[in-house]
């Protein structure tokens, strides 16, 4: 080798990683002792299988390192190859072919070897890059040891994912070959052995038409994600059918890809939806039942007066307006101020209850803003008062015309300012209460008279309610009857009592002076004595109503309009219909219990429009 030439080739040797600790001196020994050689564009240099004898250095050009077509890698100017054929002479483990024209140094085994022993500086130097390689490939192998545990934790996170998964997961290849299944999809194909089998055997001929066609169409697609557009029907191997909905997604590179099928059996869920629509639905006929009965705060309401009342709990309820309810005793005035609080966006807050008249004077200071230990001759402890228990809800204040004259003050501070302090302490509470007060007491008169003050009169009455007496309300008698009638009869393990025509007369025409009260026990006690599902009432309210007719003036019988006796006829039909389960003739059907004839009945069903709720 030329020394011009050998100088230059030495100087490029400094710069190749294997030769970068070895001293110049050196470097020059070992171009004596090789060889430079220049290969034309697609020479073999190397042949896989062919015995080394010489490592390689590139000087100039491009080489590809590969098996037949398949290409490892490129190498280029200053890159070796072939080096473990410097200290072993096993068969070479891939070709080398030139890219383009290419200058290599041959670095034979022999001279290399030679100098390593003479030549201590070129040891040392060959030796220092070995060491440096060696800890380097350490270094690589703590990583890849620290991606290998990575990669078994992201594994068996993976694992777990997919068998604790409750859904069916099902993967398979373009050729529709399953390699992957968890627990739920085996119990779903009721097979445990179904690895390489065709996934399009476990469905039936629309499902597995429609899982080709999605896989066929999305070929050119490199990912796909979707839902399935129809049920998936599958067969397991036990030929139990599934209903399915499910996704479909796809994964890959170049030309492998793989798909993953997630099903979830729709039959539980479409059970329990039928059962929840089955259970809404008679839930919506109760409460239609109950609303009809009831206007839905168990107060009976078709004559007009007390729809009147109705409507102005409507009015008031979402507000947070004090009420004054006024009506005479047993008419329902708590019925109405329950109503209220149902109705008011403190429903689900409580409703506490005080009956003013039935407390004690020297007590319903205590009972109603609480009191401190000793504060009293028998106060052993601390007590929360009512207005306290009753914040953020509703306090009802029944029979506030027996409230002690001195301690309305008391109350009055509670309305206007929000505020009380409990017996024998200083402290002062703060309440957000929303107040409905009742009494059967003309307050107005009260106040006139000193006997209740007049400014909390005023602050109580925001929004009056009269409820009407029950003589007041019509054939509501009849209904109200009829319904307690039937609550009793329950109660009483009896079967169900009906109201003669000669019992809606009598309740029609009483007076009442008990109001709803008198009517719930006087039909207690009718149905404690009736017979044979008979509900006789003349045999209790007759003396009463002949006493009644001497102390007072006759009531004139009120007069029904031909509409209004149609509407209550059509009423008792219905009641009637649904007492018998919609049963019309029969023994137990509805035209026995109204004592006309079945097709009689079945005629007024048709005029009047009756249909059966589903």
């Amino acid at each position: 080798m030329p020394d011009t030439f050998k100088n230059n080739v030495s100087e490029f040797l400094t710069g190749v990683p294997f030769f970068t600790e070895v001293s110049r001196p050196s470097l020059d020994n070992l171009c004596k002792s090789s060889k430079t050689e220049t290969y034309l564009k697609n020479e073999s240099i190397l042949t896989k299988g062919d015995v080394g004898d010489s490592m390689y250095v590139i000087l100039e050009g491009h080489v590809k390192v590969h098996e037949g077509s398949h290409i490892y890698c490129f190498l280029k100017a200053g890159e070796c190859f072939g080096e473990y054929a410097l200290i072993d002479d096993q068969r070479r483990s891939a070709s080398v072919t030139t890219v383009e024209k290419t200058n290599v140094l041959i670095i034979d085994r022999k001279n290399f070897v030679n100098l390593i022993k003479t030549d201590t500086g070129f040891a040392n130097g060959i030796l220092s890059v070995l060491i440096k390689r060696h800890r380097e490939l350490d270094i690589i192998q703590e990583r890849l040891a620290s991606s290998k545990k990575a990669i078994e934790i992201a594994h068996s996170k993976m694992s777990g994912l997919i068998n604790g998964a409750m859904d069916a997961i099902i993967m398979f290849n373009q050729n529709f070959k399953i390699i992957l299944t968890n627990p739920s999809a085996n119990k779903m194909l009721e097979n445990d052995d179904v690895l390489q089998r065709n996934v399009l055997f476990f469905f039936d001929d629309d499902s597995a038409d429609l899982i080709e066609t999605i896989v066929s169409n999305e070929i050119d697609n490199n990912t796909i994600n979707q839902f399935l557009p129809q049920i998936i029907k599958v067969i397991g191997s036990n030929n139990t059918e599934t209903l399915n909905e499910g996704t479909i997604s796809k994964y890959g590179v170049e030309n492998e890809y793989y798909y993953t099928l997630i099903l979830r059996n729709t039959e539980d869920r479409i059970r329990a939806e039928n059962k929840i629509n089955q259970l809404t639905n008679q839930t919506q006929y109760l409460e239609e039942e109950i609303q009809e009965l009831t206007s839905g705060y168990g107060i009976i309401a078709e004559d007009q007066s007390m729809k009147t009342v109705l409507n102005l709990i409507h009015q008031v309820a979402k507000t947070n307006a004090t009420v004054l309810i006024h009506g005479e005793t047993g008419t329902g005035k708590e019925l109405v101020a329950r109503a209220i609080h149902k109705e008011s966006d403190r429903s689900d807050k409580p409703l506490i209850k005080i009956n003013c008249g039935a407390i004690p004077a020297n007590l319903i200071e205590s009972e109603l803003f609480g009191h401190e230990k000793g504060a009293f001759t028998g106060a052993t402890a601390s007590r929360k008062g009512r207005f306290l228990l009753a914040d953020k809800g509703t306090i009802f204040l029944d029979e506030i015309g027996e409230m002690p004259l001195e301690l309305q003050p008391k109350l009055l501070r509670v309305i206007q300012e929000g505020e009380f302090d409990p017996v024998g302490s200083s402290e002062t509470i703060k309440v957000d209460v929303r107040i409905i007060a009742a009494t059967h007491r003309n307050l107005k008169t009260f106040a006139k008279e000193g006997k209740f003050r007049e400014d909390l009169y005023y602050r109580l009455n925001v929004f009056p309610i009269e409820v009407p007496a029950l003589r007041s309300r019509g054939a509501d008698v009849v209904l109200i009857a009829q319904e307690m009638a039937n609550q009793f009869s329950k109660k009483m393990g009896k079967l169900p009592m009906t109201l003669s025509e000669a019992d809606r007369s009598l309740l029609i025409n009483y007076n009442w002076p008990g109001n709803v009260r008198e009517l719930q026990n006087l039909i207690e006690r009718a149905v404690i004595v009736s017979k044979n599902k008979i509900l006789n009432l003349q045999s209790i309210i007759p003396l009463q109503i002949q006493e009644d007719t001497k102390a007072t003036k006759p009531i004139a019988d009120k007069i029904y309009t031909a509409e209004e006796l149609s509407a209550l006829e059509k009423s008792n039909i219905i009641k009637a219909l649904k007492q018998t389960r919609w049963k019309i003739s029969g023994e137990n059907g509805a035209a026995s219990l109204l004592k006309i004839p079945p097709t009689t009945l079945a005629s007024k069903i048709k005029a009047f429009g009756i249909e059966r709720p589903v």
